[in-house]
């Protein structure tokens, strides 16, 4: 079978998680107790046997560069291709290239010495295990120029709004994509294309100063190529708003929606750290939560989602709330739809109650 090459092309991402992304960009922002978002798209990619993947990024990726490292946790730290940061190239005076256009000109060494022939582009704020590999075979089957992928959503949500959609005629040819708030068929930002055909519209944009391949090399040349799609039914959530990330985090402490995403499919993998499981105190209550390792928990804990290294003191109350890295909530506290950033400290006696549809943020490495 050929082979895939990954990209996962986060330049066109727009930061929109507020205090989340005041300090990293959306793909490193934590998710589901232990998880970055880029885990998912990263850990696809590698169940299904892509060995080259590329990340193509611009701005605010100290963070994204530290939890991905070498690659090693997805078995990525490899001799010959394996895991490879790309931020564009700055200093080429020859270079007129804009836009998401500039990664593949500048970086296009890493598409000649990849092994595979195709090339799956994703971004990394859609949540969900598919396996590439099934969505490979159909695009080698159909001989499709451009294989996109999309799910047919039964009742569109705020966040699918402004998502990018595909039209379909009646045999799942592309006939335009667009923002239409009415159409239900939800693109997934995943397309697959052979290396050559890629790079020679990269050239062809970039010769016209155009800045998008998508927008410009793929949707206006839909009268001259082959774009198909392929159908995706599992689990997935779009992550592109404070409320979206709030909804989709807590849906997860639904144990069958849990299962969707994470039990009988392929492992999702993530940077790994070497700490004890969480300690519960005697006067410890926890319910209904997602609770990762090296915690402690001495007060009550309902409904909520903690990050690794969460101190939880007598008499605090944490309800209905995210805590991520090392936060500290001390004695007498109440915490109610609240989303705290890494090391955040919350001195005694204080009370933050926010609603479900705008949860109470606190960026991180605050005093309170």
């Amino acid at each position: 079978m050929e082979k895939l090459i990954g990209v996962i092309q986060l330049d066109g991402e727009l930061d929109l998680l507020k205090e989340l992304t005041y300090f990293r960009c959306g793909a490193a922002v934590p998710f589901g107790s232990r998880y970055r978002m880029i885990d998912f798209v990263l850990s696809n990619m590698v169940n299904s046997q892509i060995q080259d993947i590329a990340v193509f990024t611009r701005q605010k990726y100290r963070s994204l560069m530290d939890h991905l490292g070498t690659g090693k946790p997805w078995d990525l730290d490899r001799k010959r291709g394996g895991l490879f940061i790309l931020p564009p190239d700055w200093n080429d005076p020859t270079d007129f290239s804009r836009g998401d256009l500039q990664h593949f000109h500048n970086n296009r060494d890493f598409f000649n010495r990849g092994l595979g022939e195709y090339v799956l582009i994703t971004g990394s704020h859609h949540i969900c295990n598919i396996d590439y590999r099934k969505v490979f075979q159909q695009h080698l089957n159909t001989g499709a120029d451009v294989t996109t992928i999309y799910q047919p959503v039964t009742h569109l949500q705020s966040e699918h709004l402004t998502e990018k959609k595909l039209e379909l005629d009646e045999l799942g040819n592309v006939l335009n994509i667009t923002t239409d708030a009415h159409n239900s068929n939800l693109f997934m930002d995943m397309y697959i294309i052979k290396k050559s055909l890629l790079l020679e519209l990269v050239d062809f944009c970039i010769a016209r100063k155009k800045e998008n391949l998508l927008l410009d090399g793929i949707i206006a040349n839909l009268n001259r190529l082959t774009v198909l799609s392929y159908e995706y039914n599992g689990y997935l959530s779009v992550i592109n708003s404070i409320e979206s990330y709030y909804k989709h985090s807590m849906s997860l402490l639904d144990i069958d929606v849990y299962a969707q995403l994470f039990l009988n499919r392929k492992p999702i993998y993530t940077k790994p750290k070497d700490e004890p499981p969480t300690k519960y105190a005697k006067s410890a209550i926890a319910k209904g939560s997602l609770i990762a390792n090296g915690c402690v928990i001495e007060g009550t804990v309902e409904n909520s989602i903690l990050f690794r290294g969460v101190h939880i003191h007598k008499d605090a109350v944490v309800r209905n709330s995210i805590i991520m890295q090392r936060c500290e909530i001390q004695a007498g506290t109440l915490l109610q739809n609240v989303v705290l950033d890494k090391d955040i400290i919350i001195s005694p006696d204080r009370t933050f109650i926010g609603a479900p549809e705008n949860p109470y943020i606190v960026a991180k490495r605050k005093v309170l």
